[in-house]
């Protein structure tokens, strides 16, 4: 079977495509290749200037706004200003195995920005979306572990790895209940998760595994490393659906639907779990039931 490239993206005229954290890495080269294909991309930034430099040569119908994920109140302030129907949400922004840091609504950097942003924003921007929600995850959730009593790491000792996976975790398990919440209340709308495999590019500037750059047969380019998300975005793929790379453990290759962990497809803990971070972004349980 030939394997799926950026070539067989459909004509996405018409279509509007808003992508956090598009101002570099795999998020970039997403929203360029949409934007390529004839979609209206809006690529929502933490960092405007850097974003702008990075699109210089980009082509297509697009426009740069900013957003930090990581902010909820910046997401609130964003989701306000969005207006017309978004055909794709694509949740890419995230941050990987840094220090431990506090928002400005004192949640745990690393898991604002991989996690509850991207819940509120979703949960808030639902009511314009008219087609699906993509959300970046890893294969690193196999081995993350939950707590629901301590989602933002103030009782447990911070781990900047651990809480990674937690994050990634809590992203698939997200996907789940969405999806079971979506189907419920009858809305066509799919929930989809995708992962890069391992992509060069700056999110393990700050972890102790940047050496992964560095061995060519485990890592691959921040354009393949978009196929899985362009894949995800464009594709009639199932709701739920787990889209990485086809290669060994899934770290590089072209994009196939794949299975998350076990953990990732636990019905009740997703329920839980969606609860209690409606509770602490105070979004209310939104959608469905």
């Amino acid at each position: 079977m030939a394997k799926w490239t950026a070539d067989q993206l459909p004509v996405m005229t018409g279509k509007t495509v808003l992508i956090t954290g598009a101002g570099g890495g795999v998020g970039l080269v997403t929203a360029r290749e949409l934007a390529r294909a004839g979609a209206h991309v809006v690529l929502a930034v933490r960092n405007v200037d850097k974003a702008r430099e990075a699109t210089t040569d980009m082509r297509g119908d697009f426009e740069i706004r900013h957003l930090d994920v990581a902010d909820l109140d910046s997401v609130r302030a964003f989701a306000q200003t969005c207006t017309g129907d978004i055909d794709i949400l694509i949740n890419n922004a995230g941050v990987m195995d840094v220090p431990a840091a506090r928002t400005a609504q004192g949640l745990d950097v690393q898991t604002a920005t991989n996690y509850f942003g991207p819940f509120l924003l979703t949960n808030l921007l639902l009511p314009q979306l008219t087609d699906r929600v993509v959300t970046v995850s890893s294969q690193m959730h196999r081995f993350g572990k939950l707590d629901l009593d301590d989602l933002d790491w103030r009782t447990r000792k911070y781990d900047p790895m651990a809480a990674y996976q937690s994050s990634k975790l809590a992203v698939v398990l997200f996907s789940l209940e969405l999806q079971r919440r979506l189907t419920a209340a009858g809305s066509n709308i799919r929930s989809v998760i995708a992962h890069p495999g391992v992509a060069r590019t700056g999110l393990v500037d700050h972890s102790h595994l940047r050496i992964v750059n560095r061995l060519p047969f485990l890592v691959q380019d921040a354009e393949h490393g978009a196929l899985p998300l362009l894949y995800a975005a464009t594709q009639d793929v199932p709701g739920n659906a787990y889209i990485g790379p086809d290669g060994l453990f899934s770290f590089t290759g072209h994009p196939l639907i794949r299975k998350p962990s076990r953990a990732g497809l636990n019905p009740a803990v997703a329920k839980s779990l969606w609860l209690a971070t409606a509770a602490l972004t105070g979004i209310g349980a939104s959608i469905g039931q």
